[in-house]
């Protein structure tokens, strides 16, 4: 069955759009709105958050099955909460299911059983209090978080895989049991899996993590390969084996 994949980036966004189309099953189709968002700083993120209704009227004309704001940083920003609360503007808008990165970062982990992380973020230090707050306040350990430092989105997108590895090889510790690359312009889905297999526990790259919520939003279950755990249902599948073992 085919499905239309609504997509909310950051007007500076130049890596969210080549992930999804390399990632995305040959059945889903991806279709992209845009809000204004060039650096990544507090104010930038209050402002783009005002065009949400607009653009989200605007993937709901071409009839998309969901609506992911994918960008991490502007969908944590007043707290806990804060994502519920713009999934509603955007749900209450197109009638189509909608979704975050925050939320699906706060989902992913759940599903893998995660609740110690590392965070490994690409902007600044004032960027990443919201963040840990965010993640704290959800009910996550994270025992430790470092930046990589990147103020203009476009920079960031022309950073390079080489820089979010080296980051989250950086930020690891071993009572951590996931590490997460939030950041949408930040090209890392490419090394999620290469990290895991080095590392040992899962690693959630921003773009990775959206997908798939988005993916599970349509009620898809695809195995999609090269990306790490979470994308391929590994998680799945073992959690399908121990509830097989348990009951049996």
């Amino acid at each position: 069955m085919s499905h239309r994949f609504g997509l909310l980036t950051p007007s500076s966004n130049t890596t969210q759009e080549p992930e999804f189309f390399a990632a995305l099953p040959s059945e889903v189709t991806l279709h992209t709105g845009r809000v204004a968002y060039r650096d990544i700083t507090p104010e930038e993120q209050m402002r783009c958050v005002l065009e949400l209704e607009s653009e989200s009227r605007k993937l709901a004309d071409a009839e998309v099955g969901v609506i992911v704001f994918a960008a991490t940083a502007p969908t944590l920003a007043k707290g806990k909460g804060y994502d519920r609360e713009l999934i509603k503007r955007m749900q209450d808008v197109s009638g189509r299911p909608a979704t975050t990165a925050a939320t699906a970062f706060v989902d992913a982990l759940r599903e893998l059983g995660a609740a110690a992380i590392a965070i490994g973020a690409p902007w600044s230090s004032t960027m990443d209090a919201p963040m840990v707050s965010f993640m704290q306040a959800n009910g996550f350990t994270v025992v430790n978080s470092e930046v990589a430092g990147y103020v203009a989105g476009v920079e960031l997108g022309r950073s390079g895989p080489e820089a979010a590895y080296e980051l989250a090889r950086r930020v690891d510790r071993p009572d951590a049991e996931a590490i997460i690359l939030p950041g949408g312009n930040w090209p890392s889905m490419s090394v999620v899996e290469r990290l895991e297999r080095e590392l040992g526990k899962p690693v959630l790259a921003n773009n990775a993590v959206s997908l798939w919520a988005g993916l599970r939003l349509l009620n898809r279950d695809d195995s999609i390969q090269g990306y790490g755990r979470l994308l391929s249902g590994y998680m799945r599948r073992e959690l399908a084996q121990a509830r097989k073992a348990g009951g049996s």
